[in-house]
């Protein structure tokens, strides 16, 4: 039917540089949702800083908040945050496993097309 052309396996130090660029990415992304949940703690939840960072922390690495909260507002913000922490857990994850993957699928694929 269709012809396809097989691009090789990249090598080692392709495939390790691939990676370092997703876990980059990955660092970002949870850098940028630690920022965000450390802002939000201070001004609605009217923690300090250093709380502020602990319960953003916390949650973000699935253990939970640390302080109560007092204010609607902070704990509407925690209750979203928290939403969008299990979000972020899975999309790092996902960019994290895309590379690793891509190369077992494309593995697979050079191994299938060599059997006909």
């Amino acid at each position: 039917m269709f012809e396809s052309r097989h691009r090789p396996l990249a090598t080692g130090p392709v495939f390790a540089r691939r990676m370092l660029r997703h876990a980059l990415l990955s660092g970002v992304l949870i850098a940028a949702s630690l920022a965000i949940g450390v802002l939000g703690y201070h001004v609605w939840g009217q923690l300090a800083w250093i709380d502020a960072l602990l319960n953003a922390s916390m949650l973000m690495g699935g253990m939970g908040p640390i302080d109560a909260l007092h204010t609607t507002a902070g704990k509407l913000f925690a209750s979203a945050y928290a939403l969008y922490c299990g979000l972020v857990l899975l999309i790092a994850v996902g960019i994290l496993l895309a590379p690793v993957l891509h190369r077992l699928l494309h593995r697979f694929h050079l191994e299938a097309g060599h059997e006909r």
